[in-house]
């Protein structure tokens, strides 16, 4: 679980974060959506520990990191997981070397069992075998699985991603949406997604959280999308003609 209070944020005098409260729940999808310039990535980057919010607190299972030290937040990070807008692999490693490198970096585990680990990843995230594959030999589906993979490699309590279906077609993003939630819920995951893609709303949506210039304007879930009665959520996510007619029938 996630907890943010009251997080408020400006810079050069022009605020960005206006007193955003939420709370992000284990083992379910919680969406942050809004227009570009909205906020939703400063409030990620926040809750990251990239940014330094001006006022507001913000809690990991009751754990309280807006005043902790780097140390204290150099350890929460080996319990975080990200997914990268665009997958962000290193395009001169293979597959195997991508998704082993948070192992490299944050443990002395022995080289069996980081091959062990990263077979284990790719098998579940549904690219068993392609290890010594460079990413740019793959698909962007593909790419954004072993994203995956290199996210889940440490057993996160906490997963983040930044547009995980940024350029993917409508029916790979529903496959990765598919695989997220899954993973969610079997391990438990507090998982915080940001995106622009509304069909993750429709399929995975348990928790939204729609931020209107640097605002909090509405908070539910997939079920209650059609009734939310809010003028600016409903202009955001039936932007086209077609999905506007949904509300209306």
């Amino acid at each position: 679980m996630i907890k943010i209070e009251n997080i408020h944020k400006q810079f050069s005098g022009e605020k960005v974060l206006n007193g955003i409260t939420a709370e992000f729940s284990s083992g379910r999808i919680n969406l942050v959506i809004g227009q570009s310039g909205s906020g939703k990535t400063v409030l990620l980057k926040s809750v990251l520990g990239l940014i330094k919010p001006d006022k507001g607190k913000i809690f990991f299972e009751e754990r309280e990191f807006t005043t902790a030290t780097q140390n204290h937040w150099r350890a929460l990070r080996r319990e975080m997981g990200v997914v990268f807008q665009g997958g962000a692999l290193f395009t001169s490693k293979t597959v195997e070397d991508n998704v082993k490198f948070p192992l490299d970096m944050f443990t002395k585990d022995s080289v069996k069992e980081k091959k062990r680990r990263v077979d284990e990843c790719l098998d579940r995230v549904g690219v068993k075998g392609t290890n010594k594959v460079l990413p740019g030999e793959i698909s962007g589906g593909m790419q954004k699985r072993v994203a995956i993979a290199r996210a889940i490699i440490m057993n996160p309590k906490f997963l983040f991603c930044d547009e995980p279906n940024s350029g993917l077609d409508p029916i790979t993003s529903i496959r990765i949406d598919r695989l997220l939630k899954r993973l969610t819920i079997d391990y438990n995951i507090t998982t915080v997604i940001n995106t622009h893609d509304m069909n993750s709303v429709v399929e995975i949506g348990d928790y939204i959280l729609f931020i209107h210039k640097g605002e909090k304007w509405w908070e539910g879930n997939k079920s209650e999308i059609f009734s939310a009665g809010n003028e600016e959520f409903n202009n955001f996510v039936f932007a086209a003609e077609a999905t506007k007619k949904l509300i209306k029938t």
